[in-house]
């Protein structure tokens, strides 16, 4: 039985509403049947009737929804919320629609600031709902084979870790022109108080933890404005101190200019290290003290359950974006169902992004602009 989805923001013109949708249909999990796709009504109904959907589902407010959906039959009404909105409009949302009891599935980061995210973090913990962060670079098949390749040992202690995610779109003053996904991110009204730190910092920063295993307790962190007339951060690199006594370094940019998407983690142990990056999502390099590279592959027998688990086509087949996408929106969905079902979700299924990410994801947004102000040479990773 497919699970009943709604959907708030993500009209017409919004690219990343048309990620989630393509993420949630591509198993056959979910069906679309509500929405409140923008705070202008009529755009909602415009863009609901393109989607083909029964105009008394679609909404003028995520208020309407949520209160009208609630009125409806139990076998009838909505039972996920995809929430597409910008960062300012993360919070209330999801916590009506948690307190109503709907699950969120929700785009990162998880909200305007940390009080925001603690106070959600709070929400959930007195509901029934379930709750998803899409940090998308989690879903990829060889990201999960590198995070339990690290948790195996195979690499001994963790010692260094890099990431970094250098993109050049933001080489310009885009939000002075009608780019309306420059003028968002760079608006500290609607952005918060980071814009590249918070826009694909936030993705660098949930990786290197994931892949890790680690969780970082100091950082020193370096943060400009390289554009002029840009009111957030468009460039940053951060020194970090993680809980095993490893450090890491992690580099986020948007004004590398001809660079497009290419995170890359890099973790080095006792015995050897891995690099995995986007670019050749298929490939996770492992490196030797002693012996050989190898090159592992997605698709192949020898990967983990895990990476097989999550993994769509034969070996040779490049999956990308938006099957790691998918992967969270999967994941969460056999969870959900298996829960309804009164069993235990297995491992695999319940390997996606939650609350606590959402909170440490703020927290380190709040941390490193704070650093990046300071000049202190070391602060405390606060959450």
């Amino acid at each position: 039985m497919k699970l009943r989805l709604g959907m708030i923001g993500g009209g017409k013109g919004a690219f990343i509403g048309a990620v989630h949708r393509h993420a949630a249909a591509l198993d056959g999990l979910y069906e679309l049947v509500a929405g409140a796709f923008s705070s202008n009504p009529e755009t909602s109904r415009a863009s609901g009737q393109l989607l083909g959907l029964s105009a008394d589902r679609v909404y003028g407010s995520y208020q309407e929804l949520i209160e009208r959906e609630q009125q409806l039959p139990e076998n009838e009404r909505v039972q996920v919320l995809s929430i597409v909105t910008p960062n300012h409009l993360h919070f209330a949302p999801t916590k009506l629609a948690l307190e109503n009891g709907f699950h969120v599935i929700l785009d990162k980061p998880m909200t305007f600031s940390l009080a925001e995210a603690k106070e959600l973090q709070a929400v959930l913990a007195a509901s029934n709902a379930r709750f998803c962060l899409t940090h998308t670079y989690t879903g990829y098949p060889m990201v999960k084979e590198a995070r339990q390749l690290v948790a195996s040992g195979a690499l001994g202690a963790v010692r260094k870790v890099y990431v970094e995610y250098p993109q050049g779109w933001l080489s310009t003053f885009e939000e002075g022109s009608d780019n309306k996904q420059a003028s968002w991110r760079t608006d500290p009204s609607r952005s918060g108080i980071a814009g590249a730190m918070g826009d694909i910092g936030t993705h660098a920063f949930n990786l290197l933890e994931y892949v890790s295993g680690l969780a970082v307790t100091q950082l020193c962190a370096d943060i400009n404005t390289v554009v002029a007339g840009r009111q957030l951060d468009d460039d940053g690199a951060v020194l970090l101190r993680l809980s095993s006594g490893a450090s890491g370094v992690l580099v986020a940019t948007q004004v590398a200019a001809g660079e497009e998407n290419n995170i890359r983690v890099r973790v080095y142990g006792e015995k050897g290290g891995l690099e995995w990056q986007q670019v050749d999502a298929n490939t996770l390099q492992v490196k030797w003290l002693d012996k050989p590279t190898e090159i592992r592959r997605t698709g192949t027998g020898y990967v983990s359950s895990f990476a097989q688990h999550n993994t769509r086509t034969p070996s040779g087949h490049p999956e990308g974006y938006l099957e790691a996408f998918a992967n969270l929106y999967r994941n969460f969905a056999l969870t959900l169902q298996a829960e309804q079902a009164g069993q235990k979700p297995v491992p695999e299924a319940l390997d996606f992004p939650g609350i606590e990410e959402g909170v440490r994801g703020m927290a380190f947004i709040e941390n490193v602009i704070a650093s990046g102000r300071s000049t202190q040479k070391w602060t405390e990773f606060i959450v």
